[in-house]
């Protein structure tokens, strides 16, 4: 099931296919480094993966969902696109990609195209996101399309975040709509 697509990418349900790909995102030291998140076990990972493939289109807007990117033509996912709800209950994006496709604009191009899905297929009138202020690619990402609103401790990741918003309202108006 396509979630959506953007200029270079599909981002879609997870097929049996992606656990290879999907284990790595959860284990590669240099993904997690960045987070940081510290390495899933096989059992972890199979439980997350095994609960994204049930997901449905109608759970993106309320559950925390887990979808794969891919590059148009390249049937390998190369990350993650992460719709997730934050301990306010506010819906909130996340993605990560393996190392070796960083540095090539699938960051801002992902968070682009879940901005445009949250807001004109999902309805949803506010979209936070959270990164480790130490994760300065993701930063900058976030600062193109989003405020910051706070920052605090997280305790589980001990590292500082920082947290963005963007109103749907503001993204009509910053996209001309």
């Amino acid at each position: 099931m396509k979630i959506f697509e953007t200029e270079r990418l599909i981002i879609k349900k997870l097929e049996s296919v992606d656990k290879k790909h999907f284990a790595e995102l959860f284990t590669n030291p240099r993904v997690l480094e960045a987070i940081p998140q510290i390495a899933f076990t096989e059992s972890q990972i199979s439980d997350r993966f095994n609960g994204s493939l049930k997901i449905e289109f109608s759970d993106l807007k309320t559950q925390k969902c887990a979808c794969g990117i891919f590059e148009k033509n390249n049937p390998e996912m190369i990350g993650l696109a992460l719709f997730l709800t934050n301990e306010n209950n506010e819906n909130e994006l996340g993605y990560r990609f393996k190392a070796t496709y960083w540095g090539k604009g699938y960051g801002t191009e992902t968070t682009n195209g879940m901005l445009e899905f949250y807001f004109s297929v999902l309805n949803i009138d506010k979209v936070t996101a959270d990164v480790n202020i130490a994760n300065v690619a993701s930063v900058k990402i976030l600062d193109k399309f989003m405020s910051p609103v706070r920052e605090f401790f997280n305790e589980r990741d001990n590292c500082t975040d920082r947290r963005y918003e963007l109103r749907k309202d503001d993204w009509l108006q910053q996209n001309n709509v």
